[in-house]
């Protein structure tokens, strides 16, 4: 009688949304998924999904701290410009090359 009267208890314990997010935000949920779309044995398409769901103090714990540095994220983010910088120089010398008459070459 004793452990039925537990398991009684037990079973009707709830806890409210508050403590459930505090709970899932201080341990962190992790989801992942793959979508593969296929014909005839061909893979047309495949995507990777990965969702990760945890609190800011948690997240940065794991080492996950993207929106620290993306400059869509953070105003104190430091855009990465080398890429940029290496496409104007790629296409400032492809004009150069058009500008010179082909005389002079």
């Amino acid at each position: 009688m004793e452990q039925a009267r537990q398991r009684l208890v037990h079973a009707t314990e709830t806890s409210n949304l508050a403590d459930l997010l505090e709970r899932v935000l201080d341990k962190g949920v992790v989801i992942m998924g793959d979508i593969k779309v296929r014909l005839v044995d061909v893979e047309l398409l495949t995507i990777q999904v990965r969702l990760l769901i945890a609190s800011v103090d948690k997240a940065r714990e794991m080492g996950i701290d993207w929106w620290m540095r993306n400059p869509d994220f953070s105003s104190k983010a430091v855009p990465d410009r080398a890429g940029e910088l290496d496409e104007l120089k790629r296409r400032l010398s492809e004009l150069e090359q058009k500008a010179v008459p082909t005389e002079a070459r």
